[in-house]
């Protein structure tokens, strides 16, 4: 049975689609709910990173263009104005709640040289002082999805949660979870609640991405998952839409698709 009541470090990767309207600009609504829940559960204890994507999504808001660029200055542009913009509301709405939010930007490198341990001190400390860390890509100075450094927020969650060795990742988007078979073709398709073992069939079953604004598809998240399982950490893939099922999972209802580790299956 899966003890997912008894998880406490917790790293949340939250999609464009979870947090932007399709225009780009902040889903208001969803954003408030999303805060207050994620406050709730930090005061139960709980010590939440947030991998947020977003960044660019809003930028091409405020800066009103009429779609996602596609070349690497402007993209790079435009999550300059969006970041300092995400970051602003993330502080704005926690504080409600008296949390206190941290902003942490991340390269490829960063992540994967003797820099690490400095960046890894740095979060547990803010764990320490009931601060949630905010972390991205640094997308002003990688080379982001155009020519892919870590290029999408799936990976660098799941990367994240293994440079702080967090009990569980939850990816929240737009899908309900991995289907049996596309569910825009197939009726019949059904969320498989339980993987055990990410095979060959399981890969398959990833398709591409689901929106304009973001970079994810089911492809990335299944990426994420093995880099997640075989370091120990379980990973539930979950729709975005209504925080309010943040509740159920952690109140042990099946919630998504559930992707046991090595360390969980033990």
């Amino acid at each position: 049975m899966i003890q997912i009541t008894s998880k406490k470090r917790i790293v949340l990767k939250l999609g464009t689609s979870t947090l932007t309207h399709k225009t780009g600009k902040l889903n208001i609504r969803r954003m408030t709910n999303l805060v207050r829940i994620l406050a709730d559960l930090h005061n139960a204890g709980k010590e939440l990173l947030i991998v947020s994507s977003g960044a660019v999504g809003m930028g091409v808001g405020k800066l009103n263009l009429s779609e996602r660029p596609k070349d690497t200055p402007s993209k790079q542009a435009a999550a300059a104005v969006g970041q300092c913009e995400l970051m602003h509301i993330y502080d704005d709405m926690f504080a409600k709640y008296g949390v206190t939010v941290a902003q942490i930007l991340l390269t490829k490198t960063t992540l994967s040289n003797d820099r690490l341990p400095h960046v890894q001190n740095t979060i547990h400390r803010l764990l320490e002082l009931g601060v949630i860390p905010i972390v991205n890509e640094n997308d002003t100075v990688a080379i982001d999805e155009l020519e892919l450094e870590i290029g999408e927020n799936d990976s660098l969650s799941a990367k994240v949660a293994v440079a702080v060795n967090a009990d569980l990742l939850i990816i929240m988007s737009d899908i309900n979870g991995l289907y049996s078979a596309d569910p825009r073709k197939d009726t019949d398709a059904q969320v498989i609640r339980v993987v055990e073992k990410i095979d060959e069939k399981i890969e398959q079953m990833a398709g591409g991405s689901g929106t304009s604004l973001g970079t994810g598809g089911m492809a990335t998240k299944i990426n994420a998952a093995k880099i997640a399982t075989e370091n120990g950490i379980d990973m539930v893939i979950m729709n975005g839409r209504d925080p309010e099922q943040l509740y159920a999972l952690f109140d042990g209802e099946p919630m998504g698709t559930y992707f046991l580790s090595s360390r969980t299956k033990g």
